[in-house]
């Protein structure tokens, strides 16, 4: 056996757990597709790692397994551009009725402005829950979203300049305060997703949710997350 094939046997684990943790439902994929595809991604992973950039091997397969697997729902149209460009609507609509009602829209208001249901609102939150598993970072700071941003190359922490080392700081900090304003179950529930590293199954079965029910919850928790957030990042 190669030792090509050795590391492919050798973290086969975290393709597993990645697409675990994905939770992909309303998709012609099922579980073994999706390890397929992650499988394609860590394949990629080794034969692209480069030693000298001082990254380790599982954080830079990290990406490349969920890229594989992403390209992939893309082209079966899970994550579309029109369902990017309906949650920049969405984004916008809410932005523009705080403007006009001085205080956050609920969710009917909301529903009005853009003319859809509640059902199409709950894809919506699907899609933020759904995007989040791909890039954290680019659900909660970004307002662009035209594509799905996948970094290639995980940045060195440690040659982080001093200035770049501030700003992580304060955006940490920032989080923090942020998390502190969610009610407890919200709290609960990201504590479980990104601490306890729980899937969406293994939360639904402690908190007696549905599956769906907890993937929504999870999106409205993010939009709500990035609403907090933005007048700390722009006092900054």
């Amino acid at each position: 056996m190669s030792q090509r094939d050795n590391l492919i046997i050798k973290h086969l684990p975290l393709v597993k757990k990645i697409v675990g943790r994905m939770d992909i439902k309303g998709s012609e994929f099922d579980q073994d597709d999706l390890i397929s595809m992650g499988i394609m991604g860590l394949m990629d992973a080794i034969d692209k790692y480069d030693h000298s950039k001082n990254v380790p091997f599982e954080a830079y397969a990290n990406l490349r397994i969920k890229g594989a697997i992403i390209d992939e729902l893309r082209k079966s149209g899970r994550v579309s551009r029109d369902r990017i460009s309906k949650l920049n609507e969405y984004y916008s609509a809410k932005e523009e009725l705080e403007r006009k009602l001085l205080r956050s829209p609920d969710e009917m208001e909301i529903c009005n402005e853009l003319g859809i249901d509640k059902k199409e609102l709950s894809k919506l939150h699907e899609t933020v829950h759904f995007l989040s598993q791909i890039s954290l970072e680019s659900t909660l700071f970004s307002k662009e979203g035209s594509n799905i941003p996948i970094m290639e190359v995980i940045k060195d922490e440690e040659t982080l300049s001093p200035e770049e080392q501030y700003i992580k700081k304060e955006i940490k900090d920032i989080l923090v305060k942020s998390i502190s304003k969610l009610d407890e179950r919200e709290q609960i529930i990201l504590n479980l997703y990104y601490v306890e590293e729980l899937s969406m199954k293994e939360i639904s079965y402690i908190l007696d949710i549905s599956i769906p029910r907890i993937s929504q919850i999870h999106g409205k928790i993010l939009i709500k997350l990035r609403e907090i957030m933005g007048p700390m990042l722009e006092a900054k």
